[in-house]
């Protein structure tokens, strides 16, 4: 007998657990032979043009405490603001930059850290350019459904001005959120997960 599929429930959600560790970084997780390095820890060598950077990002739960089982996934354009993808039809990107990145956070002071170039403006769909920004993802304990944000520099306040995205967000106190100070050649992100600080997450 057929089953009526207006029967048919959703599966309960489920936590990533620890296995977002072993199955996404298996390395860093104390498993050997599975790749050489975990994927998406090099995002550049010594071709890759533009200016180096790194990015060392936090996320923070709402008791202000950084999350020490989180992994973090960037993506983001070249310092031309050309993506490493087959839909990238404006050029060719950089080949010497892969364009995204995967770390787990420190189990000891729950930061990560990516080596890559600060990407170049890219255009909105309605053509519009946006600033340059770096896409992030994360999946942890207690969060079903990976979180999905952004990272602005505070280096560009013209080009974060006139960014598309930002504008559609009504306070700044919340465009703050969204924004990385530099120190050096370092820039700091910290993604609170709740709170008044709570960093705006995305959907587009």
């Amino acid at each position: 007998m057929v089953q009526s599929l207006d029967r048919l429930k959703e599966s309960p959600s489920q936590t990533a657990g620890p296995y977002a560790h072993i199955g996404l970084t298996p390395n860093f997780s104390g498993i050997s032979g599975v790749y050489e390095s975990d994927l998406g820890v090099a995002m550049v060598n010594e071709k890759t043009k533009g200016e180096r950077i790194a990015v060392k990002i936090r996320v923070i739960d709402g008791s202000g405490t950084p999350l020490k089982d989180a992994v973090v996934e960037i993506w983001q354009a070249d310092a031309a603001g050309l993506y490493n993808s087959p839909s990238e039809m404006r050029g060719a990107a950089d080949p010497n930059f892969t364009g995204w990145g995967r770390q787990a956070t420190d189990m000891a002071t729950g930061e990560c850290l990516f080596e890559t170039v600060k990407p170049g403006r890219m255009p909105f769909p309605d053509g519009r350019l946006m600033a340059p920004h770096i896409t992030i993802w994360i999946v942890a304990r207690g969060i079903n459904i990976g979180l999905h944000t952004r990272m602005y520099f505070g280096d560009e306040e013209a080009a974060n001005a006139e960014d598309p995205v930002l504008a559609r967000i009504e306070h700044r106190v919340r465009v703050a959120t969204l924004i990385a100070p530099r120190d050096g050649d370092t820039y700091t992100f910290d993604i609170h997960l709740q709170g008044e600080r709570e960093t705006v997450f995305l959907d587009i």
